[in-house]
Parts: C-alpha cells; sequence; structure tokens
C-alpha cells in the first residue's frame, strides 16, 4: 500500500506505507544513529514526534530484547530501505510486525537524505503520515500546521510508585519519561531505586530515606511542565544529591531562574561530541533533545557551565554553585562510544557517599 508523508510546506513523499494505517499528524524530527532504532521507537522522549532515520537501511538485526520501555512512544517511523531478512541470534520479530503491534504509522523507500536537508534548512517541522490517496491539501495543511506536542510528560510516566530492590544507596527516580536503562543503570551499581510519577509531591520524595534524586529525560517543551518545576525548585532546596539528565536538566535550570528556547532541529542520535570542561576530555554521547538550557546570562551564583557540545558549542550540563547537583544535557545510560560517558553515575555515587561531584 502506498503511503505519504505531508509536511507543512506542502512538500510531499510517496513511498511505501508501513506499520499501522492510521493518519498521523506529528513533529517530524530525525536520527543520525546507525544502530540502535528499537532504543530509538520504545524512547519516551519521542512522543508526539515523528522520527526520521538517516542510516539508509533499518531493521537488519530485527526486535531483540532492547526496549527501553515496555512500548513505542513515537509518532511515527520514517526510513529509506525496511530490512525484510531481519540477521541476529537475539532476534524475535520483524520491525514490519512491531510497527503493526505498536500502532505505529510508517513509510519507507522515501528519500531520508532530501527530507533530512528540509529539516535542516527550513528546521524541524509537523508533518502527516496517511495512506489516503485522495488527500486534499487545503484542508489538511492548517491542521498540520496547528498541531503542537503539548504535555506528553503526562502520557509517558509511571502508572505508580515502583521499586527496583538493591543493597546499596536509595536513589528517588522522578520519572518523567525515564528510559529503563537509567535505573538500571543506578540498580547495576547496587542501589535501591524508587520511581515516582512525574506528577509526586517533592514533600512525598523527601518524606523517604534517601541518598540522592535522580531526575529523568522525557518528551516535549521543558515550559509545559509548569507544576513539576515547581517541585524541582523544592527538591533543589532540600541539600539532597541530584543528578539530572536531557529533560530532567532542562527542568532544573528552569527551577533555578535560567531559560531553554527551542533548537532549529535538535540533537538527535549516537555520535554528538561533548567536551567536559573540567577535563578537557571529550565523549561520544547519545543525544536526544529539541530544546537547550541558555547559558549567556548565567551567573556562577547559580551554576557553572560542566559540558559544551562540541559541533555548535551549546550547554550539554550544568555544575550548581554551593550544592551537590550536576546536570546534563545527554544520555550517559545509552552506551555510545560504548561507555564513555557512564562514569558520571559513578560520580553521582561519590557524591551520595560525601566525595566530590
Amino acid at each position: 500500500m502506498k503511503g505519504f508523508l505531508i509536511l507543512e510546506d506542502g512538500t510531499v513523499f510517496t513511498g511505501e506505507s508501513i506499520g499501522s494505517k492510521r493518519d498521523s499528524i506529528s513533529e517530524i524530527v530525525f536520527n543520525t544513529s546507525m544502530t540502535g532504532y528499537l532504543e530509538v521507537l520504545t524512547d519516551p522522549s519521542y512522543a508526539g514526534q515523528a522520527v526520521v532515520m538517516t542510516y539508509p537501511l533499518i531493521g537488519n538485526y530485527g526486535i531483540t530484547p532492547d526496549m527501553e520501555s515496555k512500548r513505542s512512544w513515537v509518532d511515527g517511523f520514517i526510513v529509506r530501505e525496511l530490512s525484510r531478512i531481519p540477521s541476529n541470534f537475539r532476534s524475535k520479530g520483524d520491525i514490519r510486525d512491531f510497527l503493526r503491534e505498536q500502532d505505529v504509522p510508517g513509510i519507507s523507500g522515501i528519500d531520508t537524505r532530501k527530507l533530512t536537508k528540509i529539516l535542516r534548512e527550513k528546521g524541524t517541522m509537523n508533518g502527516m503520515l496517511t495512506c489516503n490517496e485522495n488527500y486534499d491539501l487545503k484542508e489538511i495543511l492548517p491542521k498540520i500546521k496547528d498541531y503542537t506536542v503539548g504535555d506528553v510528560v503526562s502520557r509517558v510516566t509511571a502508572d505508580k510508585k515502583e521499586v527496583l530492590p538493591g543493597k546499596g544507596l536509595h536513589v528517588a527516580l522522578l520519572d518523567l519519561g525515564a528510559k529503563n536503562n537509567i535505573a538500571k543503570s543506578l540498580n547495576d551499581r547496587g542501589c535501591r531505586v524508587t520511581i515516582y510519577p512525574a506528577s509526586t509531591s517533592a514533600e512525598e520524595i523527601l518524606a523517604e530515606d534517601l541518598d540522592g534524586i535522580m531526575l529523568s529525560n522525557g518528551p516535549g517543551d521543558p515550559k509545559e511542565c509548569t507544576g513539576v518545576i515547581k517541585e524541582i525548585k523544592k527538591l533543589y532546596d532540600s541539600n539532597k544529591p541530584i543528578f539530572a539528565i536531557c529533560l530532567g536538566h532542562q527542568l532544573m535550570a528552569l527551577a533555578t531562574g535560567l531559560n531553554t528556547h527551542k533548537m532549529k532541529y535538535g540533537h538527535r542520535g549516537g555520535n554528538h561530541p561533548v567536551k567536559d570542561l573540567a577535563t578537557g576530555k571529550v565523549y561520544i554521547s547519545s543525544q536526544n533533545h529539541g530544546y537547550v538550557v541558555d547559558t549567556d546570562d548565567l551567573s556562577p551564583d547559580v551554576a557553572v557551565p560542566a559540558f559544551v557540545n562540541v559541533n555548535d558549542g551549546t550547554n550539554e550540563g550544568l555544575k550548581y554553585t554551593n550544592k551537590n547537583i550536576f546536570t546534563v544535557q545527554f544520555h550517559p545510560e545509552a552506551c555510545p562510544g560504548p561507555q564513555d560517558s557512564g562514569l558520571l553515575f559513578d560520580r553521582f555515587i561519590n557524591m551520595m557517599t560525601g566525595g566530590e561531584q
């Protein structure tokens, strides 16, 4: 069956429909990873977005046990070529079947290089995936343009409190759309991890006997999370050790008076170099964000930059002044490099035991 991707500027791509046959309007973004498509499909940070994979062949190792959550969250999946014959000893299925089971619309057989160039030149834009060959541009373009991602954190967060047993330090994880490997990275280091829904009050979290607090990644515009920002300010004032990733990094910045803005097309992929300003070392990082923290007017009384993106100079992390708090924009749990920045979890463990950040 034919499939169509219609961008809000009127550009139309025609290919083959894959996955669900339903219509889907979402924000169109691109990811430059060569592998890890299953992690992309199941990353809650992609809620409200359709993902273009820039690598031309996707699905060649099938569906493996590498899901970052219990289901897929993307609103669409766009590829140049979809592998029809997966080959991997861990494979448990085909990506086509997975997309259908997860009700994810998709399209293959289009020029993803051309599409990516459009998004780089014009910036991230909305689009529609449809199988309807009789689409009316005059009718649907206003609907596409009016789409907003909105409050998606409430959609992807945990339904209830959950505890991962451990014999070491006790860490509260505020789930803003957390990838499974964040809790696992702490659990593997012996931590007992209590996972809280994003709507949990700071008072409830601080009532526990905690050694530290983790703020997770998540989807959407950080400024939409007004209620969560107020609770994070209380966590900041508690003087508990805090480590925050991605959306958590942005929300901590907003809670302390800093600002964020939307990037032209964001950072999404497993090959972004970030520089540790304390050591000068450069890490290869995994990233997935369309917003960034402004540091032009950053007061050293609040925080100092800790990491910077080597490609474009944008902020990739902050170390908060006179606080046991550090935050990063990238994903140390995602194993690029393959384990370049996993030591940040060790830094958090050290901080909780009274050591240096």
